[in-house]
Formats: C-alpha cells, structure tokens, sequence
C-alpha cells in the first residue's frame, strides 16, 4: 500500500507543478502551501494558481495573471463565468429566501424550471421533473425510477462510460484509475458492453445485440443508460445509427433508455438536449453541470408514465432543487434564449471542426477529429495505423497551452484526448487566441 504523501511532500509537489507551468505567482503559491497541509492530497487542480475572478471565458488568479479557460468549470458554463443576468438572479433569490426543503414548503423557481426543461425535452409524450445535487445524483435516481417502473433489477452501460462517482455510478463509470481502483466492491447487476465508436470500434448495431443478449436476457434488464456523446470517455459520437436503434431495442423489450446529458445537454452541442439530433426520445434524460452555471443542480426530465410509477417520497433529498439553483438555472435557459446560444453552438462547432481538421492536416499526432456542436476534440495518438494513444504527449500539450495563458482538459480512457468545454459566449478573438496557444504547443511537441 502506497503511503499518504507527507504535509512536506504534498507542499513540494503543489510548487513543482507551479514552477513546471511558468506560474510563479507568491499569492497563489501562498494559498496552495497552506492547501497542502489543510486539504486532502486527493483533491487537486488542473491549473496551479488560485483565482481570484472570472468573466465569460476569461479568468484572473490571485496575483493578476490572465487566462483563457477552455474547461468551462468542466462543462458548467456554457454562459460563462459570472454572467451578469445569472448573478443578479442569484442575488435576487437570495435575498427572498434560500432554502426550505420542497419536501418541506415549496417554491415557484422550482416548478418554472421544470416548465422549461419539460418544453426542451424532445418528443410527443408528457414529462415531469425531479431535481436533484449533483449529476452522479441524476443518474443514480434514473435507474432508481426505471427499476421501480421495471421490476427488474439489471443496468447495461458502456466502455469509455462516465455517469458519476457514487457507489453505484462509479460502478457504472468505466475508467479504473483515479475512479475505481481499490473502491471496491461495486454494485451488483451492471454490466458493460462496447461503445460503437467510430474512430476504434464502428460496429453494427446487429453486432451489439448479439453481444447484449449473450451477456444478458433483455427481458431481465431495467435500464440502458447512455451518454450521446461520450464526455470522460473521449467526446466520442455514436455511429449514426445507433442510437435510433437502440431506441427500437429499448422499446420492444420493455426496458427504460436512460439519456446521461449531464455534459452534453444545456445547448452544448448545438441543441439543447443530444439527443434530439438522433431524433431519439429517451424515457428519462439526466441533466447537470451548465444547468444552474455551476450551482449544484441536476435533474431528471422523464416521460409521465415511467417517472409518475415512484411513489411519495421514495425519491429526494434536502437540498434538491434549491431554489437559489433553480433561480440561476431559469437566468442560463434566458441567457440562451436571448443570446442565440445553440445557434452559436454551432458555429463554434463549425469553427472549431475547421481548424481541428487543418490540425490533423499538418500534425501526424492528430489520429481523429469529432463532436458534436461545440462540444469538439481531437485524439492524439503516436501512430495513425496503430492508433496507439498518447498520453504523454497530450500532458506535455495541455502544459505547453496553459504556459501559453489557455486552460484545456484532456479525457478519454487513456489521457490522449484534448476536448472543448467552451463557454458559448467566448468572443471570436478569445477563441482564435486560444487555438492558436493550442497549436503552438502542439507544434512544439510534434518537434520533439
């Protein structure tokens, strides 16, 4: 067993990473050696400063320094750091009141809220909602409702997957490390089956059946629980098809198609929720992050009949659905509105897709280019007819970008896949700027 990291050692550590980045800020590396011997070594930043404020895409740490976040909050701000209409609904909720518990006294900003999403949500049947914390808590609750509606107790998910990090989603989440490993035992009756991803595995849709029904009965499984686009798993689009298929699949078995939007949904990709690009409705779609702008809120928006069979109280929380969130939550659906945001969405995909594909044009490391709307990547790997991943490259891209004054994120399962979670308010000068820190330390690795 690996010993705990010392206080000595963790402060070592947090001011090696502040050096290695070109980040010598004294107020910020004052704050991080206090982190070191009051918080635990777990939790960790990507950057190594502290900020101080933020606007749109922009972000000033403690000792002025500027930088272009491309990770929006890892997803949340889809309207950008502190928007002022979102602040201002926050302001004006807080001073009303902040918390009562729904269960307890409940409030309009909660039921304006699910008008709006159930008005978003796509197809013909009726919807409810029911809001919860967090995305993990979205998700876990789906399958609470679909084995309540089912009767069955099953769960199938995906390789690449992530839905949470709760005891039974991080079950449902693929990737061992840091998720996984030595957290065991898992959650009984989920299983995994292939992710048709284009780029590595582009299997038919016949294929996946046959798979399915030689692991499980159909007629044995409550829920499929799918992501539209795979966020942690590397920003991977489905086959065509898919989806529409597996819709067909879900229907004439009897089992509830579960939509984890957490990342995808909240105009993202161009619409508002994924899904309605595949012209799929799913039974329930779970929904977080850019929701409330970063406010712990998630939800789940279900067709009537499967999300109606839960009883009274057999689903909550205390802090579910907070009204302070929920205000916040009505101020980005207004914001998206009035701004043409899933219009932008896909003009940034359009732009970005452009300057991906010269990448890959010009960089062997580049192997694939995809995404939907803005939500865009590229996969680096060091051989295009292997595909063999690099990780370690795409660290040193990631560092070289933010020495550069530009916040990316990586994901996938192997680390090698660059990924924008860009706030759709970003100015077309901001975004240039940014792709061009990206390319420089691209081009400054693929050097050697």
């Amino acid at each position: 067993m690996r010993n705990p990291l010392t206080r000595e050692r963790r402060e070592e550590e947090e001011q090696e990473k502040a050096k290695g980045l070109g980040v010598p800020g004294p107020r910020s590396q004052e704050v991080l050696r206090r982190k070191a011997q009051v918080v635990a070594p777990a939790v960790t930043s990507l950057a190594p400063f502290v900020i101080a404020e933020s606007r749109g895409a922009v972000v000033r740490d403690l000792d002025g320094n500027e930088y272009l976040d491309f990770t929006g909050g890892w997803g949340c701000l889809v309207v950008g750091h502190t928007h002022p209409k979102v602040v201002h609904a926050i302001q004006t909720q807080a001073e009303r009141f902040v918390h009562t518990d729904c269960s307890v006294i409940f409030y309009e900003p909660y039921v304006a809220l699910a008008e709006k999403l159930v008005q978003y949500a796509p197809g013909e049947r009726p919807k409810r909602v029911a809001f919860f914390n967090s995305g993990a808590e979205a998700v876990e609750n789906a399958v609470k409702i679909a084995r309540y509606h089912t009767r069955r107790r099953a769960v199938v998910v995906f390789e690449g997957a992530f839905h949470g990090r709760t005891l039974l989603t991080m079950t449902m989440t693929h990737k061992a490390q840091p998720y996984k490993a030595h957290f065991g035992p898992f959650a009984p009756d989920v299983y995994r089956l292939p992710f048709p991803n284009p780029y590595r595995n582009p299997m038919r849709f016949a294929d996946w059946e046959r798979r399915f029904k030689t692991l499980l009965d159909p007629e044995e499984v409550a829920a499929v629980v799918v992501e539209p686009v795979q966020g942690e798993g590397g920003f991977v689009v489905p086959t065509e098809e898919f989806l529409p298929e597996l819709r067909e699949f879900c229907s004439r078995h009897g089992i509830v198609l579960v939509a984890d939007e957490v990342q995808t949904g909240v105009g993202r990709t161009g619409t508002f929720f994924a899904v309605e690009q595949f012209g799929v409705e799913p039974d329930l779609i779970c929904v977080g992050k850019s929701l409330a702008s970063g406010l712990p809120l998630s939800g789940v928006v279900g067709v009537a009949d499967v999300i109606d069979s839960v009883p009274d109280s057999a689903i909550g929380g205390t802090y579910v659905g907070n009204p302070v969130a929920c205000a916040a939550g009505l101020a980005v659906i207004d914001v998206l509105e009035e701004q043409g945001l899933l219009e932008r969405a896909r003009q940034l995909g359009e732009r970005l897709e452009a300057r991906f594909l010269e990448l890959k044009r010009r960089y062997a490391l580049v192997g694939d280019v995809r995404g939907l709307g803005a939500m865009r990547a590229i996969e680096l790997v060091r051989d295009r007819e292997t595909k063999d991943p690099a990780p370690e490259e795409t660290a040193q891209i990631i560092k070289g970008a933010l020495a550069r004054g530009v916040i990316l994120a990586k994901a996938g399962l192997h680390g090698n896949v660059i990924r924008m979670l860009i706030p759709l308010v970003i100015a077309d000068e901001e975004l240039e700027r940014g792709l061009d820190a990206l390319e420089a330390a691209l081009a400054e690795v693929a050097r050697g």
